[in-house]
């Protein structure tokens, strides 16, 4: 009697082809492309639009300004560390 062996699946497929209508701004290449061209690690989206994909890098400035300057998202001050 032999095992059977049970079907696998795949957690994270990787797809070579992107998807028409996903937008994405590339990291690396500084420019938009429709589907995901290069690796997710340098790129943001996806995005609706072209347009919206044209803005990431003013959309991250702007939410980075905002978590930065967030009472919510900053630890308490310790003290005796010499910290402020």
């Amino acid at each position: 009697m032999g095992h059977r062996k049970e079907p696998t699946m795949a957690l994270f497929k990787k797809r070579t082809v992107g998807k028409p209508g996903e937008w994405y701004y590339c990291l690396e290449h500084k420019k938009v492309e429709e589907g995901p061209e290069c690796p997710a690690k340098d790129r943001f989206g996806p995005y609706a639009t072209r347009e919206e994909a044209t803005h990431a890098m003013e959309l991250a400035r702007e939410r980075n300004l905002e978590w930065e300057n967030d009472p919510r998202w900053h630890d308490a001050p310790r003290g005796g560390d010499g910290a402020s």
